[in-house]
C-alpha cells in the first residue's frame, strides 16, 4: 500500500512539473520572423550615429515607434519597459530604442526624452520620410501625422513594443498594455535564447 501510495505522489509530482506547465508569452511571434537588421537610422543620443536594428552579441534590442508629444501610450510603454527591465537579471543585455514618428518636432528634443526613461536608450530620428517608411515596415507599424487648419498636429501610429536579436530578426512583438510581469517574463526568456 505505501508503494502505490508513494507511486501516486511521484506521478502527480511529475505532472505538475511537467510541460503542461510552461508558460505561454505575452508577445507574439510572425512567421516568418522579419529580419530588420540591414536598417539603420541616426541615434540622436550618440552624436548621429548610425544605429542597426541589430542587438549586441547575446542582447535584444527592444524597438519602440512613437512620439515626444503623445499624452499617454507612448509615456505609459516607455515606463512599462523601463518597470519590467528593473525586474529582470541580465537587464545590462536589453539596449530600448525609440523611433520618432515625428520627426519635425521630435528631433531636438527625443534624446532628452528618450534618456529620461533609459540611461542607455537610442533616440532614433530621420528627416526622410522615405527613409522612416522603409525601417517601419517590416515591423509592421504604420503611422501618419496631419495638422488641422488650426495648427494642431495629429499623430497616429502603432503603439507596440518590438524585440530584435542580435542577428536582426523580430523575435517578439508586445501588443500595448502588455502586464510588466509578463513583459518581464518575455524578456527573461527571450535573453535565455540569445546567450
Amino acid at each position: 500500500m505505501r508503494r502505490a501510495f508513494a507511486a501516486l505522489v511521484v506521478a502527480c509530482a511529475l505532472v505538475a512539473c511537467g510541460g503542461d506547465s510552461e508558460r505561454e508569452p505575452a508577445g507574439f511571434r510572425r512567421d516568418p520572423a522579419p529580419n530588420v537588421g540591414d536598417f539603420s537610422l541616426p541615434d540622436i543620443a550618440a552624436g548621429g550615429r548610425e544605429q542597426p536594428f541589430r542587438a549586441e552579441p547575446g542582447g535584444l534590442l527592444v524597438v519602440y515607434f512613437g512620439y515626444t508629444n503623445c499624452p499617454d501610450v507612448c509615456p505609459t510603454t516607455l515606463a512599462d519597459l523601463r518597470a519590467a527591465l528593473d525586474r529582470i537579471d541580465g537587464a545590462e543585455r536589453v539596449d530600448p530604442a525609440m523611433v520618432t514618428v515625428d520627426p519635425d518636432r521630435d528631433t531636438a528634443v527625443l534624446a532628452d526624452y528618450v534618456v529620461g526613461f533609459f540611461d542607455r536608450g537610442h533616440a532614433l530620428a530621420t528627416d526622410d520620410p522615405g527613409r522612416l517608411a522603409q525601417v517601419a515596415a517590416p515591423f509592421g507599424v504604420t503611422y501618419e501625422v496631419t495638422e488641422g487648419d488650426d495648427g494642431d498636429v495629429s499623430v497616429s501610429h502603432t503603439p507596440w513594443l518590438y524585440a530584435v536579436d542580435d542577428e536582426g530578426v523580430l523575435v517578439m512583438t508586445w501588443p500595448f498594455g502588455t502586464k510588466v510581469d509578463d513583459l518581464a517574463a518575455d524578456l527573461e526568456m527571450l535573453l535565455e535564447d540569445v546567450a
